[in-house]
């Protein structure tokens, strides 16, 4: 049994490397997205509470999200574990798991640089037909600005404008990026409490990956 939770800014690499934890020990991704949909989809009872909820234009609140976690964790895939990618996100979620009794092995913290994270992401350029992604400096095309195989136009999304992801990035500083304060700490006590690491995301995706799996194993 192995239950992750891997936290970082957005755009640190926390999708990539979960989806090699994934495949390592043979366990799910799960998040919060991926839970409300396939509740809502599958017609249950705490699907349903979402849905209205969300029809009505609400928030969906930590207690029923709370719920949903333990109705996934509970479902066999889920036998030897999971990682929870992108929850919780603020302290009171993670108080909310720990008053729930919702056991977690191990905190997975992936660091990168606020500078970093804009320079990843702003230099994304997308070729809209095929969604084939570019960089700019990582993955450029082999002609500036256009798609290798049909010559069209590359455009940078919405999204990977720079000033979208500062305001993506404040939002994460003043809502999540506590979370790893609060687990060090928990880590430290003891106890039941989940072992803590943290590893620098801003070395090659092969290293850090190298890096978490030799320390989760």
């Amino acid at each position: 049994m192995m239950r992750i939770i891997l936290l970082g800014p957005p755009g640190a690499g926390k999708g990539t490397q979960s989806q090699f934890i994934s495949k390592e020990f043979g366990i799910p991704q799960i998040s919060t997205g991926d839970m409300l949909r396939s509740a809502i989809a599958e017609g249950t009872e705490l699907g349903k509470q979402a849905k209205g909820v969300m029809d009505a234009g609400g928030l969906v609140s930590d207690d029923l999200i709370i719920n949903l976690v333990k109705e996934r964790i509970s479902k066999p895939d889920c036998a030897n574990g999971c990682i929870f990618d992108g929850f919780p996100r603020t302290i009171a979620q993670a108080e909310a798991l720990v008053d729930a009794d919702i056991k977690i092995d191990h905190v997975v913290e992936i660091s990168v640089p606020d500078d970093e994270i804009v320079s990843r992401l702003s230099g994304r350029r997308q070729h809209p037909a095929s969604g084939r992604v570019y960089h700019v400096k990582y993955n450029p095309p082999k002609v500036e600005g256009v798609d290798d195989e049909t010559g069209e136009p590359l455009i940078q999304r919405d999204d990977a404008q720079e000033d979208t992801i500062r305001d993506r990035l404040k939002t994460y500083h003043d809502q999540t990026a506590m979370l790893g304060g609060f687990y060090q700490d928990k880590s430290k006590a003891g106890g039941d409490a989940p072992e803590y690491h943290q590893f620098d995301g801003t070395q090659d995706i092969d290293v850090v990956k190298e890096q978490i799996l030799s320390t989760l194993k």
